[in-house]
Formats: structure tokens, sequence, C-alpha cells
């Protein structure tokens, strides 16, 4: 499904919403706090603002007594999404952010991963893929990443262990391409990268990934991924919580100009080993 296909799916999905809450008389507050949601949080759903968590389609059914019809429009929506389920509700938001902030543990984030690198890690994760899926997965992936090409792109800030630079992803050309990548956008300044260095030791969510997202007009939400499973989290204290994990990644952090250097470092060793094998 086309990306604007998707985007029309999504607001035919917020209209029958309009449609079906003002049938049965209710307001966007009334509906928002019988399905446990803002009703502020109703009105981005219906204006395809903002994509509602399944089990909050699940409860607008019982609500408004639509026999499943936001379970399964959500779920056909979800289900042609390129990206694995769990994902693909944050891969809609970040089509709307205007601030991306990532922490990764040990692999490059999607939004700076080149297609060698993307390639090694599914073909790792499907030993037995075919090659038409794994270049799917490869394409969609470098799909994503036009946000950081247009001119209103968000600000994008990463913070990557420095596990991320050691981990030798695809082998030794392949790493030096992906780093050499990332040391580019740094200094073209399309990007803020730190990186997290061994010296730190320990540090906070020592247990998975971390993406904070900042909106215009909605409330900033936070998504955490672990083994086959993510979580899209707005609750305000959460957020809070996620917000001042971040603030200590930051401090804990080399700065942009000694992880620029760090990763530069990285990347001709890389080179080296390459040329020499």
């Amino acid at each position: 499904m086309a990306k604007g296909t998707r985007q029309d799916a999504w607001e035919f999905f917020g209209a029958e919403l309009k449609r079906r809450r003002e049938a049965a008389g209710l307001t966007q507050d009334e509906l928002g706090r019988r399905v446990f949601v803002s009703g502020g949080y109703i009105g981005q759903f219906e204006q395809a603002i903002r994509k509602p968590q399944l089990d909050v389609a699940q409860r607008i059914d019982e609500v408004l007594q639509t026999d499943g019809f936001f379970e399964r429009t959500y779920r056909k929506l979800i289900d042609t999404s390129p990206y694995a389920e769990y994902f693909a509700a944050a891969a809609e938001l970040e089509t709307l952010a205007t601030k991306i902030c990532d922490f990764a543990p040990a692999v490059v984030p999607g939004l700076l991963q080149t297609a060698a690198y993307t390639r090694a890690v599914t073909l790792a994760t499907n030993p037995f893929a075919t090659d038409e899926y794994i270049e799917e997965k490869v394409s969609s992936r470098l799909e994503r990443q036009h946000i950081l090409k247009d001119p209103g792109r968000p600000v994008y800030w990463a913070i990557l262990h420095e596990n991320v630079l050691r981990i030798p992803v695809g082998g030794a050309a392949a790493m030096a391409e992906q780093l050499e990548r990332m040391a580019a956008a740094m200094r073209q300044r399309t990007v803020l990268v730190q990186v997290l260095p061994y010296s730190a030791g320990a540090y906070a969510v020592m247990n998975g990934t971390l993406r904070l997202m900042e909106f215009e007009d909605a409330p900033p939400t936070v998504y955490t991924e672990a083994v086959y499973s993510g979580n899209l989290l707005d609750d305000p204290a959460m957020v809070k919580r996620a917000q001042a994990a971040y603030d200590l990644f930051r401090a804990a952090a080399l700065s942009p100009e000694a992880s620029l250097a760090l990763i530069e470092s990285a990347a001709e060793d890389y080179r080296r080993c390459a040329s020499t094998t």
C-alpha cells in the first residue's frame, strides 16, 4: 500500500470515528473518558494526526457498538505496513514528529542505516529469508530515511553506545561505509550523534532501546523496544521518566565533537581492515 493510500485510509478511519461518535451523541471528551484517553486524543484520531493503539480501537468498538469495525480497520492498516507489527504505529508517528531522540545500545538506528548494514541485520535475524524478503526490508528502511532529507525534517538526536561502533555488522567494508555515512551526516549538521563510551560504565535503561518523539500539535510520545516487542507510551508520567533517562545519557556521553572523532577513527580502522582482506 503506497504511503499516500495509507494516509487516506487513516483519514477514512478518522472520518468514520467522527461520524459514528456524533451519531451516538457523544462529544470527543465523553468518548475519550469512556475509552480512557483524552478528548484531545479523540480529536487527533479523527484528524488522522495520531493513530490509536489496538486496545483503544477495541474500546471504541465497545462504546460505539460498531461490531469490531475499528479493530478490523486498524488490523488491516497495520498488517499492510512494511514494518513489524509492534513498530508500525511508531513508524507512522515518526513521519509527523518535529523532534526524534534515539538511544541505541547495540545497533545503528534505522534512520541512519546504510543498505548494506540493514541487509546484514535482516539476514542475521532471518537466516532462511528469501532475497525478495530481505530487499523489501531494506527498501522500507531506506524509505523511512526520507524524513531526514526534507526541508521540514525533524530535529534528530541519537545517542549510541560504543557497542554500536565495535560490532562489525556486515563485515569491515560495510561498517566503514556505515560509520562514514554517519560521520558525513554529522558534519553536514543534519543529525546530532553522541557516543556513550565503554568507560561510562553502567547507564540508564540498560535493557533496551529508547525513542522520544515530539510533535507540533500533540503530546510527546515514548517508544521502547525489546525482543520482538515494542511499547508506544504517551502517559505523561512515563514520558517524563524517559526524558529524565535521556538526560542521563546525554550527561554520560562524549561531546558531539569527541563522538565524531571516535566514529571517524573507528571507520578508518574498518576501512584499513577491509583493504587488507
